[in-house]
C-alpha cells in the first residue's frame, strides 16, 4: 500500500511525504485535509507525487479500497444564479439566456427548412419519385429522347426558336438529327399539378393515333426536366390564325374554314366513338387546335382529357376547361359528358363562321357573347350577319347556313339533345340533315345566365371589375382550375 505522497495545487506544493496511514491512526479511518487555491484561467489543477516509500506487495489476499476517495471542490463566495435563467458553458465562457438559445435553435430549424423548400420547388429533391410512381403503370407507348437530344435540336433552347409560351411551360421548334422537325414543350416540374397533367397527357395522346389529333414523337423525363415532343404544326393554332396578331393572321375562305370544322369533327368522333379509350377532351378551344402546312386541323393538349366510362352514366369530377366552352352542365353541376366535347366544338365552330373570339369584354357596362349574339339574329331572321366579314360574299350560303345552326345544335343548353359527333359530321358533309328545334329560348337564357352568375361568382368578376379588364387583355379569361398549357397560345384580337 502507498501510503507516502506529495500532493501540489496550482503548482504550488501543500504536502510532502505524508503519511496517510499514519495521520489516520489506524484502517478504514477518514483523514480529511482543506487548501484554499485561486482559480483564474478556470482550471483547477491538482497533482500527486508517490514518495517512492512504502511497501510493494501485498502480505495476505483481501479487500483493500483506495487511499484517496474523493475530492470536493467548493467556492465559499460564489451564490448561483436561478436555474432557468442562463447555461454556462463548460469551458468558462459567457453566459447565454435561455431565450438566446431557443431563438438560435429556432433560426437553424429555419434555414434549414428553407433550404429543403428551395430544392424541393426547383425540383431537386423528391419530385422525380413523384413522377416515377405516376409513371407506373402507364403504358407509354411512345419514344423516349434524351435531354441532351432535345437541347441540341433546340440549339439550347434558344429564345429565336420559341414558338409558344404558356401558363405551363413554353415550346420550341426543334431539328432532330434525322431532319425531322419537331415541336418541344418544355414543361415545369415546380407542381404536382403539372406531374399530374404531363402523366395524363402522355398516357392519353400515345395510345391514341388518328388523323386529325396531333402526333406525339415522344417524351424526356430526366430530373427535374419534362419534355414533350410533338409534330411540328407549321400554321401554329386556329386561334392566332383567326385571332392573333394582324401580321400572324391566316386568310382562311370558307372551303378552308369548313374543311376545318370538318376534321375537328372527326377528331372528336374518333375520340368519342372510334377510339379504343372512350375519352372526353374537356378543353376544345382554338388554341388547342393546331394547323400544318396543308392547314389539317389537329386536336392537341390532352392534360385535362378524361377516360368516359362506359358503365357509369356521366363522371362527376373537378371542374376544369376554359370559361366560354364549358358546357352549362358541367360549369355548374360537374356533370361531365361527351356532349361537354360537343358544346365546346359548337362555340368554336361559331368562332370560325364569324371571325370573332367567344367572348370580348368591352367595358363595364356592356359584354359581347358570340353565342347571345347568334341566338338574337337567328329570332331576327339576320342569321347571315354572323358571317366574318373578311370572307366578304365569296362563300357557299347553304352550306354556312347548315354550319352555324349545327353549332347552334351543338350549344343547346339540355346536353342530351346534343347530336353525337359522328352525326355531326354527318350533317356538316351534307349527308344528314340538320335538326331544327323549337325551344323555349327563354329556358336556354336562363340556363346561360345562371352560368354566367355561377362563374362570376367563382372567379370574383362581380368585385373586381378590372381583373376582368385585365384578364381580356391577356386572352380568354379563365379560372384558377382551368387549363393554362396551350401548345401554341395566342392573344386574341378583342376588337
Amino acid at each position: 500500500m502507498l501510503s507516502n505522497y506529495i500532493s501540489i495545487f496550482q503548482g504550488i506544493q501543500r504536502l510532502k511525504d505524508f503519511n496517510i496511514a499514519d495521520e489516520a491512526g489506524g484502517v478504514g479511518k477518514e483523514v480529511i485535509k482543506k487548501f484554499n487555491a485561486s482559480v483564474t484561467s478556470g482550471t483547477l489543477e491538482i497533482r500527486f507525487y508517490w514518495a517512492g516509500k512504502g511497501t510493494t506487495a501485498i502480505p495476505l489476499r483481501g479487500v483493500y479500497g483506495p487511499l484517496i476517495s474523493a475530492i470536493s471542490v467548493n467556492n465559499p463566495d460564489y451564490v448561483p444564479p436561478p436555474a432557468d435563467s442562463v447555461i454556462s458553458p463548460p469551458s468558462g465562457g459567457g453566459d447565454i439566456s435561455v431565450g438566446a438559445v431557443v431563438g438560435i435553435v429556432a433560426g437553424g430549424v429555419f434555414i434549414i427548412l428553407l433550404i429543403f423548400g428551395v430544392l424541393w420547388r426547383r425540383g431537386l429533391l423528391g419530385q422525380q419519385n413523384t413522377l416515377d410512381d405516376d409513371l407506373k403503370g402507364v403504358d407509354l407507348q411512345t419514344g423516349k429522347f434524351s435531354f441532351r437530344q432535345l437541347k441540341d435540336a433546340t440549339n439550347n433552347f434558344d429564345k429565336a426558336n420559341k414558338i409558344g409560351e404558356g401558363g405551363f411551360g413554353s415550346v420550341y421548334k426543334g431539328l432532330l438529327s434525322d431532319g425531322t422537325v419537331i415541336a418541344v414543350k418544355q414543361l415545369s416540374s415546380k407542381s404536382k399539378q403539372g406531374n399530374r397533367e404531363f402523366v395524363n397527357e402522355i398516357g392519353m395522346i400515345s395510345a391514341l393515333q388518328h388523323p386529325h389529333l396531333v402526333k406525339l414523337h415522344g417524351c424526356c423525363i430526366e430530373g427535374n426536366q419534362l419534355l414533350l415532343v410533338y409534330e411540328y404544326m407549321e400554321n401554329n393554332s386556329l386561334a392566332r390564325a383567326l385571332f392573333g396578331p394582324e401580321e400572324s393572321q391566316l386568310k382562311l375562305d370558307w372551303p378552308t374554314r369548313h374543311k376545318i370544322c370538318v376534321g375537328i369533327a372527326r377528331g372528336l368522333a374518333y375520340l368519342h366513338e372510334e377510339s379504343r379509350l372512350k375519352v372526353v377532351h374537356r378543353d376544345i378551344k382554338g388554341t388547342n387546335v393546331l394547323l400544318d402546312k396543308n392547314l389539317t386541323p389537329k386536336i392537341s393538349d390532352f392534360g385535362l382529357a378524361k377516360l368516359d366510362e362506359e358503365d357509369n352514366t356521366h363522371i362527376s369530377t373537378r371542374i376544369a376547361g376554359t370559361y366560354g366552352y364549358m358546357a352549362p352542365e358541367y360549369a355548374m353541376r360537374g356533370y361531365l359528358t361527351d356532349k361537354a366535347d360537343v358544346y365546346s366544338f359548337g362555340i368554336l365552330v361559331l368562332e370560325i363562321a364569324s371571325g370573332r373570339n367567344n367572348t370580348s369584354y368591352r367595358s363595364k357596362e356592356e359584354s359581347f357573347y358570340l353565342l347571345d349574339w347568334a341566338h338574337l339574329l337567328k329570332e331576327q331572321g339576320n342569321l347571315m350577319d354572323l358571317v366574318d366579314p373578311r370572307l366578304g360574299s365569296d362563300f357557299n350560303k347553304e352550306a354556312m347556313m347548315r354550319t352555324i345552326n349545327v353549332a347552334l345544335l351543338c350549344c343547346n343548353a339540355t346536353s342530351t339533345i346534343r347530336p353525337t359527333m359522328s352525326s355531326v359530321v354527318s350533317m356538316l358533309e351534307g349527308r344528314a340533315a340538320v335538326q331544327i328545334l323549337v325551344s323555349d329560348p327563354n329556358a336556354s337564357n336562363n340556363e346561360m345566365d345562371a352560368m354566367r352568375k355561377h362563374f362570376e361568382s367563382t372567379l370574383g368578376m362581380n368585385t373586381s371589375e378590372s381583373q376582368i379588364q385585365t384578364a381580356s387583355s391577356q386572352g380568354p379569361l379563365t379560372g384558377s382550375s382551368t387549363s393554362v398549357h396551350d401548345l401554341y397560345p395566342v392573344i386574341p384580337d378583342s376588337t
